[in-house]
């Protein structure tokens, strides 16, 4: 339902527009981006390009990708294996970095930690944000080589800063009146802590450390790839780049869809074990 604001101009004259300023700002943007696609096709550089027999070649792949998925170059005891690295990528960087980002988040929450410190550890892990994580994989690869190692320690790091902000800010959605009640009892900052903080946001923090592993999932196939740290992900480059065999680029495709779906239904069960009043919304 649209509302309408009223705007006062200079000459004292009142006007009545239908719509709010968040509405504005949203159509202004949409057509903004909407220029910029058609100015960023226009700039494409089409020379030597035949439509027709490129969007034919287009569909006959896609047609040997999906239609007709097969193992060519390795077994199905191989794929599950690799499947099986690709997790355990995920796993140690989501584990480990939740519980870095629990202490952390503790550190950088406003309402449990001094607006220095909390501001600080707030600077360190935007800028560790908005480095992409291949970038930091990269830069480990200098120190530990291409490998598992520089996946896990570049995903590590953009999971610690992703899971930071958010478990600080699940911190600071905490009833101000409960951290008072037991300070007020004369506990101690941990006991605030176990006692106040982490029964309210348990479920929260469980769900956010579950999405960041969805991510790192993801993630870990790219890295399988562009690091050299093995899993489905490699195998993916390798069936691409290498073997230029679509009907293995499908299976491995296909896998991936069939784990992310598992992963997706899992964290549907959680949230209807953990969250029953927002499911049945």
């Amino acid at each position: 339902m649209e509302t309408a604001y009223i705007k006062r101009t200079r000459n004292g004259k009142i006007n009545i527009k239908a719509g709010n300023k968040i509405t504005s700002v949203m159509n202004w943007t949409i057509l903004g981006l909407t220029v910029c696609t058609i100015i960023a096709f226009l700039l494409f550089d089409y020379t030597g390009l035949n439509w027709s027999t490129a969007i034919s070649e287009t569909l006959y792949n896609l047609k040997t990708m999906f239609l007709e998925p097969q193992l060519n170059h390795f077994s199905w005891g191989e794929a599950f294996y690799q499947i099986g690295v690709t997790l355990g990528l995920a796993v140690l960087s989501t584990v480990i970095g939740g519980v870095i980002a629990f202490f952390l988040a503790l550190m950088s929450a406003l309402n449990l930690s001094k607006a220095w410190l909390s501001k600080t550890i707030r600077v360190i892990m935007a800028f560790i944000r908005a480095v992409p994580t291949v970038l930091w994989v990269l830069i480990f690869a200098i120190a530990a080589g291409l490998g598992s190692e520089a996946a896990i320690l570049g995903m590590l790091f953009h999971s610690i800063a992703y899971l930071t902000k958010a478990f600080s800010e699940s911190f600071e959605e905490v009833d101000k009146g409960i951290l008072e009640a037991l300070r007020a009892t004369g506990a101690s900052w941990w006991q605030v802590v176990k006692s106040g903080v982490l029964p309210t946001t348990f479920t929260y923090l469980l769900s956010w450390t579950f999405l960041r592993f969805e991510i790192n999932f993801g993630v870990a196939v790219a890295m399988g790839a562009a690091a050299g740290a093995g899993g489905i992900g490699f195998e993916l480059f390798m069936a691409s780049g290498f073997y230029f065999d679509l009907r293995e680029v499908g299976f491995i495709t296909y896998t991936i869809l069939v784990v992310a779906l598992v992963l997706e239904i899992i964290s549907t069960q959680m949230k209807k074990r953990y969250f029953p009043v927002t499911a049945e919304k």
